[in-house]
C-alpha cells in the first residue's frame, strides 16, 4: 500500500501545482485531514498568506500549534510558497 500512496500523493502535487495561486486551496484538505477540513476551511490565498475559517477561537488556537508542518506539507505540494496561515473564527449558519 505504501508505494501506491507515495505514487498518488505525488500525482496529487503535482495537479496542484498546476493550479498556481489556488494550489493551496485545494492542498489544505488533504495536508489537514478530512476530520480537520470538516470544521477548517480554506477561504482564501493572497501574497503566500492561506486564511482559513474555523468555527471557533479554540479551534484556531489548537490548529495554530501545528502550524510549521502544515506549511511543510504545503510547500511540498504547491508552486507559490505558503509563508503564513491565518485562522479566522467564523461563525457559521445552522
Amino acid at each position: 500500500m505504501q508505494p501506491a500512496r507515495a505514487t498518488l500523493k505525488k500525482i496529487f502535487a503535482e495537479v496542484v501545482r498546476r493550479e498556481g495561486d489556488g494550489g493551496p486551496l485545494l492542498a489544505w484538505p488533504v495536508v489537514c485531514g478530512t476530520r480537520i477540513a470538516e470544521r477548517a476551511t480554506a477561504l482564501s490565498y493572497v501574497g503566500g498568506v492561506l486564511t482559513v475559517a474555523v468555527p471557533d477561537d479554540a479551534w484556531r488556537q489548537q490548529l495554530e500549534s501545528f502550524v510549521p508542518q502544515y506549511l511543510a506539507a504545503l510547500n511540498q505540494m504547491v508552486a507559490e510558497p505558503v509563508s503564513k496561515i491565518e485562522f479566522r473564527a467564523v461563525q457559521r449558519g445552522r
